[in-house]
């Protein structure tokens, strides 16, 4: 076989590596605001954490939340099927708001996987609409919690 053809050969498995790597991950990154939410990266939320002045909520699947989140967090499965954007329809979806704190004032920090989790932006967005006053969106999420070595529970 010629160079001219090992190139080639080498050069088509490399965009068909690049285009399978491409599809595995369709989702595009969530937005960096969420209208009536507050955005916080991992480490304010450890420290909301550690002073106990918020209540966290997983959006992640029961399967991904048994393997592990945040210590104290409550699973909040956001089940979605709208669109991966930020004028998403609602409709589609399913949330229970009801696990939220009854006062809407109180402060909640709602999160998934990380910056392509959008069931957390989407319930971030959705409970500023309810009418809860201190929502933050910890844009980060588990991923970002975890590979900075925080602390994890099952």
């Amino acid at each position: 076989m010629s160079t001219k053809s090992i190139a080639g050969l080498a050069t088509l498995l490399m965009l068909l590596v690049t285009a399978t790597v491409a599809d595995d991950n369709p989702k595009p990154d969530t937005p960096t605001s969420a209208p009536g939410a507050t955005i916080i990266d991992v480490d304010q939320g450890k420290r909301l954490l550690d002073n106990k002045s918020a209540v966290f909520f997983d959006m992640r699947n029961p399967l991904n939340f048994g393997k592990g989140h945040l210590p104290g967090a409550t699973l909040m499965a956001y089940r979605e099927k709208s669109a991966f954007q930020a004028d998403f329809d609602a409709t589609m979806d399913k949330v229970d708001l009801s696990k939220l704190p009854a006062d809407k004032n109180a402060r909640i920090v709602l999160y998934s996987d990380g910056p392509k989790g959008w069931k957390s932006y989407k319930a971030s967005v959705l409970a500023a609409r309810a009418g809860y006053n201190n929502v933050f969106w910890m844009r980060d999420g588990f991923a970002v919690w975890v590979a900075r070595g925080l602390p994890v529970e099952q």
